[in-house]
């Protein structure tokens, strides 16, 4: 396909772009020369501190993100898409008027880091420091419109000491706490690792490492106590945050409305009764079987005696090094054992036996369950397993009868069901069985009603180097010591032994580890493990608007301004832990007093992946495109051009060498188009739309295409973020413009200005230098940072007329203006009485039309 056609016509059926058709042969001899216009403008924006922004209450504020990078090495291509995205916003934005806060950082804490260090021999911090360097090169080379007064970097004292203070805050309100508790460990790594870090029973940075559970004392923050806020307000984010990120936060943190139920133990006197928590406590008939976690602190005491004692604890010793992510026992094998004894149920007096079964955890609920297999997929499964009975309690109203000697599958679907077998309840729909059962253990006091939640507190401790110490220490006399304010930053030591080997680094530290206890002056040793680098990039968007603030994390006043984050953009990878993670945060900050909103990000944008060969670019992977590389190769403005037009922002992209190629060649096309015209312009009065009813027959047809192409590029900007949508049109719009030559001949210097102008305008967001080099070459002496973003003219960007592209067999043959809406049957009609398409449809048969209303008409003919 040509250059001639459609801008459109360059979007695949998949919904992927492809640049190749954006221009015949490479261009030979052009005078674009990138290299030296993306320098001379780069040197100009720093000149006039173009991003620079600060508090301005008398203009609209727009505070743009993309998440923060961890500087792990170079930048590729997959790295520069969610920036490219987040700059055209920033620009287009600050061109319609908005004060525009658009900063970058770094999230420099993390393992990586540390083993890279290791390996390399090398200090963290140098090795750090040099990546930033080069990413910080990177981003500057693409010219991206930072404001880089504010940059953070998070391994820095003057950031970490915030993150210390916030705990302390947090400690002084019990929302910092220390306890044992069963973790995933690394062995490679040397450090716990959250749920979300298991990946199938491997380590998340190892695959080919298991994970450990060990039981270990560390620092937790209590998310739990923020759970039903976190989870009440995601209403405020609906339309706003992607919908699957939404479901995702609230599948996480799991609320569920039921009972917490006691069975007392029958066997056995004195021991305490075994809790249940339950969402189906009119099931609890059908109860053929209490199953305990193995950590459950009954298991000893109900096993004392048994003579099966020695094979039980080898079984416990298995399911207590297994996984403890829910994800993972739900595909698991369903394995577990009986320990001899019975407990009681509440409601009818049976006794039923106690089991302990792989698939319950002490971290999820009370540690114990009721298996009800005729009514659970897990029970059902693991019932039928040992032999154990299912018994139907609800039935459904319009089927057949349930049998528990037949039933192939656990009955859930309980909507209209009826409760059977189930003693004084028989006959009650499901919802008021709920209700009256519920009523009944109360009375009895036996069971409550209660809500629980899937999230857990939040682990923060890691037994490794590169993070922000924890800062309290231990001392005989006074226990757990809060370090004082005025000590603060806890400041990581240089000195110190990086093996790789097991346990804290900083532990091996006799410097950093033997200190004075702050409440009684006596000997203490100070804490050595650091914290999560969740922590880190949970609040550094607020360190932004106050960067270098010495006396608190930041100007509560500045934040009012600037907050909530108007635009984040990143990847969905970070949808749970990072996003959950700072909501938490922000509720933490509102209750002291911080911050005046519950939310922190207005609105969220997920961005695809870049791929290479069907596979995200990665440098582990072997498949990375450099992102330096290619602006060398081919300009700045060449690879941005490309990645916002590849594909739409939200679809994942394959890296495609001819697209990009491609793009070069239409980028130059556009130079050489305005460069040829430009000195003839320069000092030209810009058109007016008072003279419209001048205009020549030629003229009208530019200036409703420009026009036009101005009023659909502008809602691809604000309303739908289709940059390539956008793109596809302007280059609808060079052809056209192109197809006019020469533009000398019955076009007036102000209409081709006018043209000209609106052509550069529109692609400044996405080529910024470029567009600043054309608009200097069009006679403009003030940088394109002092124009606003331009207004369509309504009368010619009627949208009662759209001009449809006509292809015979694919190939553009036409164009037509006609109203819009236009049916199928009336666009192959006036294609048909169009002379140029009759042309390649003489003598032919039309066996198929492809039609995209308002946009193109394909004739298939043989």
């Amino acid at each position: 396909m040509g250059v001639g056609g459609a801008g459109k016509d360059v979007l695949r059926s998949s919904g992927q772009a492809d640049f190749t058709s954006a221009g015949g042969t490479a261009v030979e001899g052009a005078k674009y020369d990138p290299w030296a216009i993306e320098a001379k403008w780069q040197r100009r924006w720093a000149e006039e501190r173009v991003f620079e922004t600060e508090v301005d209450p008398s203009r609209p504020k727009y505070y743009v993100l993309e998440m923060l990078p961890y500087p792990s090495g170079t930048m590729h291509m997959g790295h520069m898409r969610n920036y490219a995205i987040g700059d055209v916003v920033a620009r287009v934005k600050r061109m319609q008027g908005f004060n525009v806060l658009h900063p970058m950082g770094w999230d420099a804490f993390g393992l990586p880091a540390e083993n890279a260090a290791i390996k390399n021999n090398t200090h963290p911090q140098t090795w750090t420091n040099n990546n930033i360097a080069e990413f910080q090169r990177t981003l500057r080379r693409f010219g991206f419109s930072y404001d880089w007064r504010r940059e953070i970097s998070t391994c820095e004292p003057e950031y970490y000491q915030w993150n210390q203070w916030f705990f302390l805050r947090m400690l002084e309100r019990g929302l910092a706490y220390r306890k044992k508790s069963r973790v995933n460990w690394c062995p490679k790594c040397c450090t716990v690792l959250a749920n979300e870090q298991v990946i199938k029973g491997y380590c998340w940075r190892h695959e080919d490492t298991l994970v450990e559970v060990r039981e270990i004392e560390q620092w937790f923050l209590k998310t739990t106590a923020y759970a039903e806020q976190l989870i009440d307000d995601l209403k405020l984010l609906e339309g706003q945050w992607p919908d699957r990120v939404i479901t995702m936060q609230r599948n996480w943190i799991g609320k569920s409305v039921g009972a917490r139920v006691r069975f007392a133990v029958a066997d056995i006197a004195g021991v305490d009764e075994i809790e249940v928590f339950t969402t189906r406590i009119d099931t609890i008939y059908g109860a053929t079987a209490i199953i305990l976690a193995a950590g459950h602190p009954l298991v000893g005491k109900l096993l004392e005696g048994s003579p099966a004692r020695a094979e039980a604890e080898n079984q416990l010793g298995k399911m207590r090094l297994a996984s403890v992510k829910a994800e993972d026992l739900e595909t698991a094998e369903k394995v577990g054992f009986f320990t001899g004894r019975h407990a009681v149920n509440p409601f009818s007096g049976e006794r039923v036996p106690i089991w302990v079964g792989n698939f319950v955890l002490m971290e999820y609920g009370t540690g114990a369950i009721m298996a009800v297999p005729a009514h659970d997929e897990r029970d059902f499964e693991f019932c039928r397993k040992y032999g154990l009975p299912v018994r139907v309690v609800v039935q459904p109203a319009e089927s057949e009868p349930l049998s528990g000697e037949t039933m192939r599958a656990a009955f859930t679907e309980h909507e209209d069901g009826r409760l059977v077998n189930s003693g004084v309840y028989n006959g009650l729909s499901v919802d008021d069985a709920i209700t009256a059962m519920s009523a009944h253990a109360m009375e009895k006091g036996f069971g409550q009603r209660e809500t629980t939640y899937r999230l857990k507190d939040w682990g923060i401790s890691r037994q490794r180097y590169w993070g922000t110490p924890i800062p309290v220490v231990y001392c005989a006399t006074d226990g757990i010591v809060a370090v004082p304010d005025s000590q603060l930053p806890v400041v990581l030591p240089t000195n110190v032994p990086l093996t790789g080997e097991g346990g804290s680094p900083l532990a091996a530290t006799p410097g950093f580890v033997n200190t004075t206890c702050p409440k009684c002056g006596g000997p203490a040793r100070r804490e050595t493990d650091t914290m999560d680098t969740f922590v880190d990039s949970s609040w550094y968007f607020y360190r932004y608007c106050d960067p270098h603030n010495d006396q608190a994390p930041f100007d509560s006043a500045k934040i009012g301004y600037w907050f909530p984050i108007d635009q984040y953009i990143g990847g969905i990878t970070h949808a749970i832990l990072h996003l959950l993670y700072s909501r938490f945060w922000c509720k933490v900050m509102r209750d002291l007093g911080l911050v005046p909103h519950s939310e922190p990000i207005a609105r969220l944008f997920t961005q695809g992946m870049v791929l290479k060969g069907g596979v995200a670019m990665s440098k582990s992977k072997g498949n990375v495109v450099g992102a330096i590389d290619m602006a060398e190769k081919y300009g700045a403005d060449t690879g941005r051009l490309y990645m916002l037009f590849a594909n739409q922002p939200e679809k994942d992209l394959e890296w495609s060498e001819d697209s990009i190629e491609g793009a070069w060649r239409f980028v130059n096309k556009v130079y050489r188009l305005v460069e040829r015209h430009a000195a003839g312009l320069r000092g030209v009065d810009a058109w007016a739309a008072s003279d419209l009813g001048a205009a020549s027959e030629k003229e009208r047809r530019l200036l409703r295409k420009t026009h036009e192409t101005l009023r659909r590029v502008t809602h691809d900007f604000d309303a739908r973020w289709h940059f390539n949508s956008a793109i596809a049109l302007i280059m609808e719009l060079h052809n056209e413009i192109h197809g006019a030559e020469p533009l000398e001949e019955g076009v007036r210097p102000e209409v081709r200005k006018e043209v000209l102008e609106l052509l550069t305008l529109m692609l400044a967001p996405m080529t910024p230098h470029l567009a600043e080099e054309l608009w200097e070459m069009l006679g403009h002496t003030g940088g394109l940072w002092t124009v606003a973003w331009p207004s369509f003219n309504a009368e010619l960007a009627k949208e009662d007329e759209v001009e449809i592209v006509v292809q015979v067999n694919g190939r553009v043959r036409g164009k037509l203006v006609v109203a819009a809406g236009l049916s199928e049957a009336g666009a192959v009609a006036k294609a048909l009485a169009d002379p140029a398409v009759a042309h390649h449809v003489a003598g032919k048969e039309v066996v198929k039309t492809i039609f995209v209303p308002n946009k193109l008409l394909n004739l298939v003919v043989k």
